[in-house]
């Protein structure tokens, strides 16, 4: 029994860090709270019950994590890494820029939500995650998770220009 709590566990550490830099928007600060994460769960494998969802279980740990740690500590402001700069020779490099640029925009567009906001985007559209899921391991209703995914896509299609004023999607009525 415990193996397979072990091995689900460790099937899950990659969405289980995606989660948590969204939580933290440092990839130091989310290493440690995939590791404080990881840690309850092992410490409360005994609490949690077999055919249950094991990763709406993590990420409610993790959540929670989060939140205490950040009761804890009175933040000054947030942190964040450095750009590493990516070596693009032996391409024509047109491409790889205008990705690279578009991604860069797209996660500063991301970051810049409001924190309930991100973490709805990045647990549905990121993680996978139904609506309901979303709404048990934030523990918010799913009209909630809904409404705050609507307008975090919204607000991320005006910071990034899609569907502008004048741009209509194919099949909408004027």
């Amino acid at each position: 029994m415990q193996d397979a709590f072990d091995t689900n566990l460790i099937a899950l550490l990659p969405r289980l860090r995606r989660f948590a830099v969204s939580l933290t928007r440092n990839h130091a600060a989310a290493d440690d709270l995939v590791q404080i994460t990881c840690e309850k769960a092992l410490a409360n494998a005994s609490g949690f019950e077999p055919g249950t969802n094991l990763n709406a279980w993590l990420f409610r740990i993790m959540r929670n994590s989060w939140i205490d740690h950040t009761r804890k500590v009175s933040n000054t402001g947030t942190t964040v890494e450095l750009e590493h700069a990516f070596d693009i020779a032996g391409s024509d490099g047109r491409t790889d820029t205008e990705n690279h640029l578009l991604l860069k925009e797209t996660r500063t567009a991301i970051a810049g939500l409001p924190d309930d906001q991100r973490n709805v985007l990045v647990l549905v559209c990121v993680e996978d995650m139904s609506y309901q899921e979303t709404s048990d391991i934030l523990d918010v209703p799913i009209g909630t998770v809904m409404s705050r995914l609507a307008r975090a896509r919204k607000k991320l299609a005006d910071q990034l220009g899609i569907n502008s004023p004048g741009i209509r999607s194919p099949g909408s009525k004027e």
